[in-house]
């Protein structure tokens, strides 16, 4: 029997898995790198390794200092989560070689399918040959051979983009997983990204937990997922179910793990098999009753199966919570998260608890939000609501466009695939902010610092404030008077400084209102405080390209100096953060006039890259 289980991860995963090992009665031990020495996951766990001398963005992937780790905190088993050494075969055989229990599967199964391109071998399939590639095989997708959640990919619809997306990836996935080799396969614009939860034992039992549909993602990562994956007909689901059990059964499969498959004119189409728990299994959970993670460690453990899995029920809805601005190409955003509080009534996957900060070493997902109900349309309603309630002050978040995901008639009808944000994005991330926040952030400030009371006997000019909201500036003016705080066109009910309350058209409306220094937050949206006379010499010349976070300049494009003459939307220079790589292109066509990124450059945001002079 396990008795302490040591996490080779972090963030929200370790956090899941620590939760089911504290109702099993099991001590957990966490690791972690020098940036994540005050996370979530390391105090919540019973004891905790530091992982010494590797940068932030490789420490998870030294498998020799965490079977180290693992030995030195008298550790008996340890559970990858997903991501960095989760499907290393290498690292499962030092695990199991230094004498402790692997929670997984078999290495030689891991190894069978890491690399997709001998899965699909295995499976009878084979990759597009990268010197064979013709005009009629457009568009493809190139692909990491390893690891997973969308980095290393890129689809490519001219010929003359291949060279650079094969490079892309290779980088990509060489930073993410430390292994950069890709491959390329067809890419169907219109399929479904439906999968199958599978969990096996060593006794020769393999249950298909039901079908997930994974359709809605961002750059090749998933972003909505449910259970069961709607609209699908009986005799497809049996193929689905018969093709996993196919792949589970090639590689003696034992654990959890997951086959994906993309979908399209009624036929399924085999993508990969991930031989760990997947970042989407909590919807399985909820439709089945099951604790997936529990599960794993009673395998491990030697324990049978059920012959026959559990009933589904109803239906869950997954949906992630980035730290990244939808609207500015998923840039990720860092920055201190002051509170994030979900309602009552569905369940937050999470590695984060409020002060702690999002650093830029590592994926920007905050956390998960589930709802479970007796039907989809309950479940889309109840976490479309909860997640339009949920309070978030830090970094800008995806949530609005979560919402407004869920409530698009083309996800509701059940019709999305994976090109939905390809056709909705623009629409979908229009800002939309609250036209009266301003004024209730004002109101609230004025509050503060008037407790005494800032009423004059002689009439005055209106004090004014003004914000940043949704990139625009508002300008807000309200008055003191002989009843308080006063503003045009509304009645001010109630001016406190948590909350505001104002009258228009005989409607009162209700404004929660926080403040962290020059951030001020009014129910969801989010604002910022001017200075009353700004700064005239806060000015960039036109063609400015600013960092629009914070990462390393990995790459200028090949041959680019000053004076240069560029097109827009030509590439020029690459920064990577949170495993991912970003390019910034030239907003114009005209003259580079000035070039200050250069390779191996720590950037902050806002700090300028280049200047392109339109021509």
């Amino acid at each position: 029997m396990i008795s302490t289980l040591l996490v080779a991860n972090r963030g929200e995963i370790a956090c899941r898995i620590f939760r089911s090992c504290r109702d099993m009665g099991i001590r957990t031990v966490a690791v972690h790198s020098d940036a994540d020495a005050d996370a979530l996951h390391t105090r919540v766990a019973d004891a905790a390794v530091r992982l010494p001398g590797a940068a932030p963005a490789e420490t998870y992937l030294r498998g020799d200092l965490i079977v180290e780790a693992a030995l030195a905190a008298g550790a008996d088993a340890v559970h990858p989560g997903y991501g960095f050494l989760a499907e290393n075969a290498g690292f499962a055989r030092a695990v199991l070689d230094a004498g402790l229990t692997w929670i997984g599967p078999p290495p030689e199964a891991i190894e069978a399918m890491a690399s997709k391109t001998r899965a699909k071998e295995l499976m009878g399939i084979a990759a597009l040959a990268e010197a064979d590639i013709v005009e009629t095989d457009l568009p493809v997708l190139v692909k990491a051979a390893a690891g997973g959640g969308g980095r290393g990919m890129r689809i490519v619809r001219r010929l003359d983009e291949l060279g650079a997306a094969l490079e892309g990836a290779r980088a990509e996935a060489a930073s993410a997983f430390g292994d950069g080799e890709v491959f390329v396969e067809p890419y169907l614009e219109h399929g479904r990204h439906v999968e199958v939860q599978i969990l096996a034992d060593t006794h020769g039992t393999i249950w298909p937990l039901g079908t997930r549909d994974c359709s809605l993602q961002r750059r090749h990562q998933k972003v909505i997922e449910e259970a069961p994956a709607p609209g699908l007909s009986e005799a497809l689901t049996n193929d689905l179910y018969a093709l996993a059990v196919q792949a589970a059964c090639a590689v003696a499969y034992v654990g959890a793990g997951t086959v994906e498959f993309l979908v399209a004119d009624g036929r399924a189409h085999f993508l990969e098999m991930n031989t760990r728990l997947q970042v989407e299994h909590p919807v399985t959970e909820e439709v089945f009753g099951v604790d997936l993670v529990a599960e794993q460690i009673r395998v491990a453990e030697g324990h049978a199966l059920e012959k026959d899995p559990p009933r589904a029920r109803g239906h869950a809805i997954e949906a992630r919570l980035y730290a990244e601005d939808p609207a500015r190409d998923w840039a990720p955003q860092t920055g201190t998260l002051h509170r994030l509080a979900v309602p009552a009534g569905v369940r937050l996957d999470t590695g984060y608890t409020d002060g702690d900060t999002v650093g830029v070493h590592y994926d920007p997902m905050l956390a998960k939000a589930v709802a479970h109900a007796p039907t989809r349309a309950e479940a889309i309603r109840r976490l479309a609501g909860a997640l339009e309630r949920t309070v978030i002050h830090g970094p800008v978040t995806n949530r609005d466009l979560l919402v407004r995901s869920l409530r698009h008639e083309e996800f509701t009808g059940g019709r999305a695939d994976t090109g939905f944000y390809d056709r909705h994005l623009t629409g979908l991330t229009e800002p939309a902010p609250d036209p009266y926040a301003p004024l209730a952030a004002a109101l609230a400030d004025a509050h503060g610092r008037s407790r005494f009371g800032g009423w004059r006997n002689v009439p005055s000019q209106p004090q004014v404030k003004r914000y940043e909201m949704a990139g625009e500036e508002h300008e807000v003016r309200y008055r003191h008077g002989r009843q308080g705080l006063a503003a045009d066109g509304v009645r001010v009910v109630h001016a406190g400084e948590g909350l505001v309350v104002l009258e228009a058209d005989g409607v009162e409306r209700r404004f929660e209102v926080c403040a962290y220094g020059d951030e001020v937050y009014v129910d969801g949206t989010r604002l910022t405080a001017l200075p009353r006379f700004p700064d005239p010499t806060a000015q960039l010349a036109p063609g400015s390209l600013l960092a629009p976070m914070p990462g390393t300049v990995v790459r200028v494009a090949e041959g680019l100096t000053e004076g240069a003459t560029v097109q827009a939307g030509q590439g020029l220079v690459w920064l990577e953060a949170m495993k991912m790589q970003h390019q910034i292109t030239a907003p114009v066509t005209g003259t580079l006039s000035a070039l200050h990124a250069r390779p191996g450059q720590q950037v902050e945001p806002g700090l300028l890259l280049a200047v392109v002079q339109p021509a």
